[in-house]
């Protein structure tokens, strides 16, 4: 697929409305609709600095091979939607990418790669008002507990305003919880099943409504347990590509069979697969989510 940047540059620079007319007018789709299942492409990581991929540092560093690579995904049969931050989201409503796309907000982003301050992750991208005012059709939250770091305290408080605030537009959102600690300088999050259902109950309860709360899950060993502990619609979260790529689709087959959940949002493993071809890992997933293709 062919991108005309240098159109999309001089939109930027002399017409920057049309960004908004884009968003305006693009044709929209219903969040559940077919067989109730979303396959979404997240693409939020570069605004919290998290540039790297596997042993690539700086992997998502060249926007024009990220926005290629987002073409071709999006191009997909059985993709619904992407999660971006405003940069993203704006970038491809003017190439034309977003029609009978669902289009996910991604909200607190304050919160550095590598940061002292990076679990009081401030909400620095989309909010509720802007999300309902451009279209947007779901907004999406990052919250890490560290127990021993007083940032998570604002992260809550700020989250649950951000829930209320949702609740009250129709909006739903995703809450992609983790128990996090500090080791060696770095925010490592607990994969364990016990720490993801604490992590689970704690975003579950923040607000003053869960009618519009999803969660954005880690595919864990003992899912099972994971989804016994929520009866909120469930988005699984694919993470970085280190491993065996016939191994994290096996994992995600079995957990996308599980009771509540509803699909996957990934980013990272699909765009930059191993072997380097972005269609046949968007595909594979695809097939996961959707029986039917």
């Amino acid at each position: 697929m062919t991108l005309d940047f240098q159109a999309l540059r001089d939109l930027r620079a002399a017409d920057p409305a049309a960004i908004g007319r884009a968003l305006a007018e693009r044709r929209r789709r219903d969040v559940i609709r077919g067989d109730g299942r979303l396959f979404i492409v997240a693409a939020d990581h570069p605004a919290r600095g998290a540039l790297a991929v596997g042993d690539r540092p700086t992997a998502m560093a060249d926007r024009l091979e990220l926005l290629e690579r987002m073409a071709l995904a999006l191009s997909r049969p059985g993709v619904d939607g992407v999660l971006g931050t405003p940069d993203i989201i704006d970038d491809l409503a003017a190439l034309g990418l977003l029609e009978d796309k669902i289009v996910v907000g991604s909200m607190n982003r304050g919160g550095l790669r590598g940061a002292s301050f990076e679990l009081d992750d401030r909400y620095t991208a989309y909010d509720v008002p802007a999300m309902v005012r451009q279209g947007i059709d779901f907004a999406k939250t990052l919250i890490r507990v560290d127990l021993d770091d007083a940032g998570t305290a604002s992260t809550l408080e700020a989250t649950a305003r951000a829930v209320d605030a949702a609740a009250a537009a129709g909006l739903p959102i995703m809450l992609e919880p983790f128990m996090s600690s500090r080791a060696g300088g770095r925010v490592v999050n607990d994969l364990s099943a016990d720490a993801v259902i604490l992590s689970t109950a704690i975003a579950s309860g923040l607000g003053n409504s869960s009618a519009y709360t999803w969660m954005k899950l880690p595919v864990v060993p003992d899912m099972e347990r994971v989804m016994a502990a929520t009866t909120m619609p469930t988005l699984l979260l694919g993470g970085d590509n280190g491993g065996d790529p016939d191994e994290t689709f096996a994992a995600w087959e079995a957990a996308l069979a599980l009771p509540g959940v509803r699909g996957l949002t990934v980013g990272r493993t699909l765009l930059y697969p191993p072997d380097g071809d972005v269609a046949s890992a968007v595909d594979t997933a695809a097939r996961l989510v959707h029986h039917g293709l």
